[in-house]
């Protein structure tokens, strides 16, 4: 919404200055306040200075964004969508595939209104402060050709945070990114086509970046978001660098797939020489981490011995 980028700067703007902007009246701009209420934002109105939004918003910039992609990037980037408001960024990847625009999809949004994250649990999602961004990757050799990939996109989570200064990152098996044991960021796959032969991935990463004035009380696991570990992001660049990661990760994926990784994962496993409960629906098997594999399975040392898993809810013993 065009009022948005006016208020985005935190300021005050009076009536007559947003419709002359905007070229409608003042009762237009009223109507058009009234609908940002549905995105959770806090407008503040005084009179005779006008209408601010407190706090001011960093909105994303798809031209801006694409200046700051590494050239491999965004040669290869195809259609790229910002959703002001969306159900979810991976349902719209879904739907570009259906449709045959899947080559190099990619779309970000600035607030979810029904993201998910990994079975089924509900991901938080406050107006223009946090990253929700989807892309399609396409595989020739069917599922058996995924393993270990959401280890994989992990790792280039990792890799574009570090560019900005996070250090204590660590990584959780399967598909988390941990801030000193906080969730910072999730991993979402869904895979479309023959699970035997050509088929689509789409990879969907949902970020903390500024979790302030979102409603966090459902939130039932420790949390963590960039702006208390390194202040205020420039949230265009992190996408961007984040979007240039994830091309990389996936042409070294493609080439080796997680065994290209798997060293360099492995440096950031919180789970390493712990003591874990893995859950496999109404079972559960303890043990201790030795590592992964070189196909990103979780290796578990047992009192019935060593083994292998390459799915299920992995939590740390007694935690």
């Amino acid at each position: 919404m065009e009022i948005l980028s006016i208020l985005a700067d935190g300021e005050y703007h009076s009536g007559e200055e947003i419709g002359a902007l905007l070229g409608v009246s003042r009762a237009a701009v009223w109507k058009q306040l009234q609908k940002l209420e549905g995105f959770e934002l806090q407008i503040e109105s005084v009179k005779g200075r006008g209408y601010r939004l407190v706090g001011g918003l960093d909105l994303l910039d798809g031209d801006r964004i694409r200046g700051l992609l590494s050239v491999e990037a965004e040669l290869a980037l195809g259609e790229f969508t910002i959703f002001p408001q969306i159900d979810s960024t991976n349902n719209a990847a879904a739907t570009a595939i259906r449709e045959g625009r899947a080559a190099g999809y990619c779309c970000i949004a600035e607030q979810q209104s029904a993201g998910r994250g990994r079975r089924g649990r509900e991901w938080r999602s406050p107006f223009g402060r946090n990253i929700y961004l989807s892309q399609v990757w396409e595989f020739q050799a069917g599922a058996s050709a995924l393993e270990g990939l959401s280890l994989s996109v992990g790792l280039a989570v990792v890799r574009a945070l570090t560019k900005f200064g996070v250090t204590g990152l660590g990584l959780k098996w399967p598909n988390d990114i941990l801030y000193r044991d906080k969730k910072m960021a999730g991993i979402l796959l869904e895979m479309q086509g023959d699970p035997s032969g050509v088929c689509q991935v789409i990879v969907g990463v949902g970020l903390n970046v500024d979790m302030t004035g979102a409603n966090t009380a459902g939130i039932s696991q420790p949390w963590a978001d960039l702006a208390e570990v390194v202040g205020v992001v420039d949230r265009n660049a992190l996408v961007a660098e984040l979007m240039s990661a994830l091309y990389l990760v996936f042409q070294e994926f493609s080439f080796g797939g997680f065994s290209a990784h798997k060293d360099e994962w492995s440096r950031y496993d919180v789970f390493a020489g712990r003591p874990v409960r893995v859950q496999l629906g109404q079972t559960y098997i303890e043990g201790v981490v030795t590592g992964v594999d070189r196909s990103g399975g979780l290796i578990l040392t047992t009192p019935e011995g060593e083994r292998v898993f390459n799915g299920g809810e992995v939590s740390l013993r007694g935690a």
